[in-house]
């Protein structure tokens, strides 16, 4: 099997166009203006007489590979396409791979960018901790089927679609938060009406508004204490670290809680065995438990859904149990976590040298409390965005593993590329 540098030239010397002068712009491309997913932003530019000297150039079409470590191991590089002028230079911790006649450089982006080859850069780095770099020789050594030109372009436009995919899903997930954040905003401070829409704003309809500790609020809204609309407040206990076990009851801490959303983040959960003492029966979870980080990172929320099973928490969190007779447990999380009642969070810290609230101060927060059946429609309505906005999160996921098992297919030979064509879908972004 043929090694990279077969179909690539490595760090191949400068080539300046004939009609460049030294103060013609050109791309200029630092480390930081290119991604782990391998693109490049920022597209700067500079005198060409600024950068001739400690940068490392190239020219349209080149790939640029990060050298040092973690930049290599994260994944770092790009294809220079647009470059002003056609020529770029950028950070000397650059491999620059230059395609060959009769190679398709995507074909060499992509293998820049697999893990199969990112890994065994890894192999090939020396120098001091922090300071490891992959050396040329690498590419020596790193071997690639030896695909025909019209196998490497087909192989090239499918991951290229899958890219495409994901950036797709990604500015969709960017305009779903975006309207998730006005729309938190929105409702939590003027409501819905009865027909389900969001009241007009103070300005164009004063008569509808009043003052209230938390600001302007609707008429019918009343302000209350997080206290005066719960059957407890409490906090996990101390020390349970002694009751962790490999299965048994989730065992909720900060890192389960998100500022994304109001549901569990559970990627790195803990099991304990509880004692069967009070002390375990008292921070036990229940559906529709409200939770908020009180230590560090203060007023993160999440809300105990249906069916979530046996669960607790520890010190750093209090648990507050709505009366679901006053108040719905996911328009409380969802107040709790809005930007305005996180600022008042903010405010009530506790003095000293670590962040903290205690229990009698989150009894005090003060919350809006709309009639039930409002509370509902305002829940129903950010629930619906938050739930968009998962699907389009497990999207992506599941077009990133499409991606890498594909990788390692058509960049090893595994698999050829012909039946694969055809068979990708557009993401809808509105």
């Amino acid at each position: 099997m043929p090694n990279l540098t077969t179909f690539a030239s490595v760090n191949p010397k400068r080539c300046l166009p004939d009609h460049l002068s030294l103060s013609d712009q050109v791309s200029f491309i630092p480390m930081a203006d290119v991604t782990e997913g391998g693109e490049w932003l920022n597209h700067q530019t500079r005198r060409l007489e600024s950068v001739l000297s400690g940068f490392t150039p190239f020219v349209e079409g080149d790939v640029l590979f990060a050298k040092i470590t973690p930049c290599t191991e994260n994944g770092k590089g790009a294809q220079a396409v647009g470059l002003k002028n056609g020529v770029g230079f950028g950070s000397t911790e650059f491999h620059i791979l230059r395609a060959k006649e009769g190679v398709v450089p995507r074909f060499i982006y992509h293998l820049c960018q697999s893990r199969r080859l990112r890994l065994a850069a890894e192999q090939y780095m020396i120098g001091s901790a922090g300071q490891q770099r992959v050396q040329p020789g690498f590419f020596d050594h790193f071997n690639v089927p030896g695909l025909e030109k019209n196998e490497q372009s087909k192989a090239a436009q499918i991951l290229d679609t899958l890219d495409t995919q994901i950036r797709q899903t990604e500015a969709l997930i960017a305009k779903l938060e975006t309207v998730k954040q006005g729309l938190l905003t929105d409702l939590l401070t003027r409501g819905i009406d009865e027909n389900g829409q969001l009241r007009p704003p103070p300005e164009e309809a004063p008569e509808l508004y009043k003052d209230s500790p938390l600001g302007r609020i609707p008429r019918g809204w009343r302000v209350s204490t997080v206290d005066s609309l719960s059957e407890m407040v409490t906090s996990g206990a101390r020390d349970w670290a002694r009751f962790y076990a490999e299965d048994g009851a989730k065992f909720i801490r900060i890192g389960n809680l998100t500022r994304e959303h109001i549901n569990f983040r559970l990627n790195s959960l803990v099991y304990v065995r509880p004692p069967s003492s009070g002390e375990g029966q008292r921070t036990q979870l229940e559906t529709g438990d409200v939770l908020l980080s009180i230590t560090a990172d203060l007023g993160i929320t999440a809300v105990v859904p249906e069916g979530f099973g046996d669960a607790y928490i520890n010190q750093h969190i209090a648990l507050i149990r709505p009366s679901h007779q006053k108040i719905n447990a996911r328009f409380l999380g969802q107040f709790l976590a809005s930007p305005a009642c996180q600022k008042l969070i903010s405010g009530l810290n506790d003095a000293g040298a670590k962040a903290g609230l205690n229990l009698p101060t989150v009894r005090r927060i003060l919350v809006a409390n709309p009639e039930r059946n409002e509370q509902d429609g305002i829940q129903s309505q950010l629930d619906s965005v938050d739930n968009r906005i998962r699907q389009a999160k497990t999207e992506k996921q599941k077009l990133q593993r499409e991606k890498s098992g594909l990788m390692d297919d058509l960049l090893t030979g595994r698999v050829r590329v012909t039946p694969l064509l055809g068979t990708t879908k557009t993401v809808q972004t509105s």
